[in-house]
């Protein structure tokens, strides 16, 4: 596994693993509707608007922007799914992280943890 961002962790200190799918508008929802389980999304903004029709399918929710006061970390509190705010990531461009198979963790200080797992 190699850590390639952290955030604030901001609902279930659980771990979970699932394929990252980069999400910047409804018609990328649309497109993976019916195969949302095991997904974990990642927005810039606007996540609960643009997810929400899937929310309850994902394995885990993160953001680049936002806090644990946000609407999406709130939510995401509610279902119990693992979500990480003002994530930072060792990209440029995110669109690369799509397909990826990744782990979200929590250490002691709530520093939510993205990692890849080869």
């Amino acid at each position: 596994m190699k850590k390639i961002g952290n955030g604030l962790s901001c609902s279930s200190k659980s771990d979970a693993e699932g394929e990252l799918v980069y999400i910047e508008s409804i018609n990328d929802v649309i497109e993976i509707f019916d195969e949302a389980e095991e997904k974990i999304c990642l927005v810039n903004d606007a996540g609960t608007r643009i997810l929400g029709s899937i929310f309850s399918d994902l394995k885990g929710v993160l953001c680049t922007t936002g806090g644990a006061g946000s609407h999406l970390a709130t939510v995401s509190r509610e279902f119990e799914i693992p979500c990480i705010m003002n994530l930072k990531v060792e990209t440029k461009e995110l669109t690369e992280l799509n397909g990826k198979k990744a782990k979200i963790s929590t250490d002691k200080e709530n520093k939510g943890n993205l990692f890849l797992i080869n």
